[in-house]
């Protein structure tokens, strides 16, 4: 009884040990395939050319284009584009490509003020303004916040109605904290958002 049954075990343990063997040699592309699908998905969002503002500028550098680098060399462009509003790409070094544009605030109304962008880790903080008679000196209708970390396929966004706009961003070392500024004070956390101070 008892040599039988160190016969079973010999046995299962020898055909487990040679299954083993047989998939992991008997398919060495499908590990391969695997690894290279799931490198080309993490790459291929970034398939694009840098764009621009199709706002009108003359006189030196658009106000109008924003960019940042990012601690692990990636950058983060924002701008503004008529009839849809604020426009993100990021770009990743070792792709030596953007991503795909994405609309990080849509809004019909025109642009006003310049764009700021600062970054500290992987988070980035931006400043934008919209406004139907920002021209004529009237001050933003929409006033924006926003912020993104990470992978910036996600970005919070925080619209302040009627107001001057924020003159500046400070973003903590760690990248946890952002703290939009004008007067009063507009804070976002990484753990919960937005939030006033």
């Amino acid at each position: 009884m008892r040599k039988s049954v160190i016969r079973v075990l010999t046995w299962a343990s020898a055909s487990v040990w040679v299954m083993t063997a047989v998939v992991a040699c008997g398919h060495p592309g499908a590990a391969a395939k695997a690894a290279s699908q799931s490198a080309s998905r993490d790459s291929s969002q970034y398939t694009s050319e840098l764009q621009k503002s199709d706002l009108a500028w003359s006189g030196g550098p658009s106000p109008y284009n924003a960019e940042v680098k990012l601690d692990d060399g990636r950058r983060v462009a924002m701008y503004y584009r008529r009839g849809q509003g604020l426009v993100e790409q990021h770009y990743d070094p070792r792709a030596k490509a953007w991503t795909k544009a994405m609309v990080v605030h849509h809004t019909q109304a025109d642009a006003c003020q310049g764009i700021e962008l600062r970054a500290n880790g992987k988070t980035v903080a931006a400043i934008a303004n919209f406004g139907p008679y920002c021209y004529d000196g009237e001050p933003p209708a929409e006033s924006i916040a926003a912020v993104g970390t990470g992978d910036l396929t996600q970005w919070d966004v925080n619209v302040t109605k009627d107001f001057d706009g924020w003159e500046r961003a400070s973003v903590s070392k760690d990248g946890s904290e952002v703290i939009f500024r004008r007067d009063s004070a507009l804070r976002w956390r990484r753990a919960g958002g937005f939030g006033d101070q």
